[in-house]
């Protein structure tokens, strides 16, 4: 029988210790370790106070997670930034990312939301409503597009 994926979202300060661990661990093993790349994980972000995380976990490990940022623009007021997406490797394919993503979007509603999409993932993204915003450019070694979501474009479509 399979196990059953279970959602949590924590705002960044009621995180425990080992579960923030657990999600440090899968970015790194996936964005560091698996794709080769060395950046800054560790940017001061993951503890600000209106910092979501969402993860899935399965048998008591994380298997899924990601970053939902709020910023403040002075323009486009209070807008979204998704981050630090990644699904464990033996646990792709499974829809695990898309659920996660749909959880994050419905929290962040009609508002703006940005990604530094993959550009291997620039289509997946465009399912979910992103659109360019940007040319593709090179972040830590790999290719990049700037994605946006909401805002008054997308309501007028």
């Amino acid at each position: 029988m399979t196990a059953t994926a279970i959602l949590h979202r924590s705002w960044a300060l009621d995180l425990d210790t080992i579960t923030l661990y657990d999600i440090l661990k899968l970015r790194q093993d996936v964005f560091v370790v698996e794709q080769s790349c060395p950046y800054e994980e560790l940017d001061g972000r993951d503890l600000a106070p209106t910092t979501r995380h969402l993860w899935l976990e399965e048998d008591g490990q994380v298997i899924c997670t990601l970053r939902l940022l709020e910023e403040y623009d002075e323009v486009e007021g209070d807008i979204f930034r998704i981050g630090r997406l990644c699904t464990e490797r033996a646990h792709r394919g499974q829809g695990h990312t898309t659920r996660l993503l749909r959880t994050a979007l419905a929290e962040v509603g009609p508002r703006i939301c940005r990604i530094h999409a993959q550009s291997y993932l620039v289509d997946m993204y465009a399912k979910h409503g992103f659109r360019p915003e940007g040319p593709e450019y090179l972040l830590d070694g790999i290719p990049h597009v700037p994605m946006i979501r909401g805002g008054a474009e997308s309501a007028a479509s």
